[in-house]
């Protein structure tokens, strides 16, 4: 008896050390993780809850190319949301309108910027606003802005890309900021 009550405390010491060693390594793909034991338990990206628009920072001043940083502590939203960086002045931005846009998108899987107009150094025009030939996600998301605007996009791949195209990953969440730079 006096022996199992040994093995029995050995192994309780044992696996106390392994509880408090440095092994604190999450698995592959996740955010974290904390090891107790032989049980890892890990924080992926799907089960963190949705981020919104405030917890998306934009950097830049109005008038000059933004930067866009996706958060790792939430996870990509499943419906379209926006917020106004700057509010315009000038005229609306309706169903119809035609519009010149100075834009960046960054994708979300990978926070890489993909595309912007900025460094082209001109405008992108966006006729028919509402029917224009672009994703659903920017004909939805610029409705009520005003000439002189920002703002911020989060497009689910169901008004984006959706199975992929144009350079992007299938099911990919992209991140835009666009600004309404004329109206007409």
């Amino acid at each position: 008896m006096r022996n199992l009550g040994k093995i029995v405390l050995a192994a309780a010491l044992a696996t106390g050390l392994t509880a408090c060693g440095s092994s604190d390594q999450a698995s592959p793909g996740s955010t974290g993780g904390v090891t107790i034991g032989k049980t890892t338990t890990t924080t992926t990206a799907s089960n963190l809850p949705a981020c919104t628009v405030d917890q998306i920072p934009i950097g830049g001043q109005a008038g000059a190319k933004p930067t866009i940083t996706v958060p790792d502590t939430c996870s990509p939203p499943k419906e379209l949301l926006s917020k106004d960086l700057v509010v315009g002045t000038g005229k609306d931005v309706t169903a119809g309108v035609t519009m010149q846009t100075h834009y960046v998108l960054v994708t979300w899987s990978d926070k890489v910027e993909l595309d912007n107009s900025w460094d082209r150094g001109e405008t992108y025009p966006l006729q028919n606003v509402g029917k224009a030939g672009v994703i659903d996600g920017w004909n939805e998301g610029v409705i009520g802005m005003k000439e002189g605007g920002r703002r911020l996009l989060v497009i689910p791949p169901d008004k984006g890309y959706g199975q992929g195209g144009n350079g992007v990953k299938p099911n990919e969440t992209l991140v835009f900021v666009v600004d309404a730079v004329a109206v007409s």
